[in-house]
């Protein structure tokens, strides 16, 4: 066979691959959030189980406590083995997880009076495994996105966490739809049965489909290292593993990473551009997370409308606003930045020295610059501006775009800083400062808030958080420096 047919064979093929592949990642990022369900199952085991609030609460904790801490070590999945690895496991995870869940509620008699603690227990363990299928599944799929899109990681991620973030609103529909009785509600069981077959084999089909698809030919580029340890070396390789080179020349497109190939984790904890960028991960993403945690309390603190105005909408449409602004801002600023920062910051995201085919405009720090700019007039607003519940608009628009838009370019500015090889651990180590931040600055606000509270009744006033955000506001004004040293040492790279 020619080899221009061959080629082409190959292009076609490759499209193919990608076409499916394209596919389980939406099916994978749709199902992903199922855990996050778990509001629509609660009356369910209440009624049919007699759990408490508290035993609610643990359970609903657990699934989320599956997440977070593992991610370094899926990120170290995905890195080695690829994305179908990951996108096995958490289909084993879900049928195991879901399957176990629904088995429990069904052997469990209906004439029960007060809750079995063997069963609390049990449903406890199963939700962390759900749980820690939802981190495997979400890894699966914005890594396969990412390094299989690498000219335009922005887009790739941005396309796979915004449907992940429509998960629960996907899953939700299903129920009501087709689990859901207008006397009896959620047919929890069944609903868990389906979860566990529907997820498990969507994953599985991503095992099947979730392969970094490869070009049919490799650009030529610049060699850093082969088996028998010769190296190419020209005037723009640095000089010194570790140690950022300035290209000389953006516009021609040559960038020289810093680290080398499969860098071990020391080399990365002893970088201080990622402590100084998971500080200011710890910010924005952590007082985000509070915002999005605690709305409901802080619209609860302020007086519906000023005095002179008639007709205030209650307490609940009020909070519902707010959650919709946050939802909103969240999905847009993930829509909008990803194809931005691809457009106007084209990444580098080979090993070793790095080629853009495009102009670079401006550096992807800018967009992290942007999220916690906007956090601290936001913040600043909060301790200035509020005087009601009709004020609250810009915080929750604020921390909705803040949080997306960071969430958005991480992917691609952890690949351009450190390589897209250890991209998964690298992006897993760096969500250790979410998993941190959003209980320390909640925390901060519950302690002021209680203070200012009698008998243990939610505080009212404005008093209840201005201290807060008067310190989120300080705290903001300095990570906005950080990003601003980052933005100036990584400008030419990132």
């Amino acid at each position: 066979m020619p080899l221009s047919a061959q080629q082409t064979q190959g292009t076609h093929l490759r499209r193919v691959r990608l076409a499916f592949a394209c596919v389980s990642i939406a099916a994978n990022a749709l199902c992903g959030g199922s855990v996050f369900t778990f509001s629509l199952m609660s009356p369910a085991l209440v009624d049919h189980l007699k759990l408490t609030q508290p035993q609610l609460t643990t359970i609903a904790l657990a699934g989320m406590m599956g997440q977070y801490p593992f991610a370094a070590m899926i990120g170290k999945v995905v890195d080695k083995y690829g994305p179908w690895a990951c996108s096995i496991i958490a289909s084993c995870l879900f049928f195991a997880g879901f399957g176990l869940f629904a088995k429990e509620i069904a052997n469990t008699p209906d004439d029960i009076t007060v809750p079995s603690s063997s069963t609390f227990h049990h449903l406890t363990v199963y939700f962390f495994i759900a749980g820690l299928g939802t981190a495997f599944s979400y890894f699966s799929s914005i890594f396969a996105a990412c390094k299989n899109f690498p000219d335009f990681i922005g887009i790739a991620s941005g396309t796979s966490i915004t449907l992940f973030g429509l998960s629960p609103m996907f899953i939700s529909i299903l129920a009501s739809r087709f689990f859901s009785h207008p006397d009896e509600g959620l047919d929890v069981t069944r609903f868990l049965q389906f979860l566990a077959l529907f997820c498990g084999a969507v994953h599985l089909f991503g095992a099947l489909t979730l392969h970094i698809i490869p070009l049919p030919e490799d650009p030529p580029g610049v060699v850093l290292e082969d088996p028998e340890g010769s190296v190419h070396i020209d005037e723009q390789t640095a000089l010194l593993h570790g140690k950022r080179g300035r290209t000389a020349e953006v516009e021609t497109g040559v960038v020289v990473a810093s680290p080398i190939k499969g860098s071990p984790v020391v080399d990365l904890v002893k970088d201080r551009y990622f402590w100084a960028l998971a500080f200011v991960l710890f910010v924005i993403l952590g007082s985000s997370e509070m915002v999005i945690s605690n709305i409901g309390t802080i619209v609860l603190s302020l007086a519906s409308q000023t005095p002179s105005t008639i007709g205030a909408p209650s307490t609940d449409v009020a909070t519902a606003t707010q959650v919709q602004f946050l939802s909103i801002a969240n999905t847009l600023s993930r829509l909008v930045v990803g194809p931005l920062a691809d457009f106007v910051s084209p990444t580098a995201t080979a090993s070793g020295t790095q080629s853009i085919s495009r102009k670079r405009h401006v550096s992807r720090v800018a967009f992290l610059f942007f999220s916690v700019l906007v956090l601290a007039f936001t913040y600043l607003w909060m301790v200035l501006g509020v005087k009601s519940q009709v004020d609250l608009w810009a915080l929750s628009i604020g921390a909705g775009v803040a949080y997306g838009s960071a969430f958005t370019i991480l992917p691609s500015l952890v690949s351009s800083a450190w390589g897209i090889d250890d991209l998964g651990r690298n992006f897993g180590i760096l969500t250790y400062a979410p998993f941190l931040g959003a209980p320390a600055f909640s925390y901060f606000y519950a302690f002021n808030a209680a203070s200012h509270s009698s008998d243990g009744a939610v505080c009212k006033g404005i008093e209840c958080w201005s201290t807060t955000f008067s310190w989120y506001t300080a705290v903001t004004i300095v990570a906005c420096g950080v990003t601003g040293y980052l933005w100036r040492s990584w400008r030419d790279q990132v």
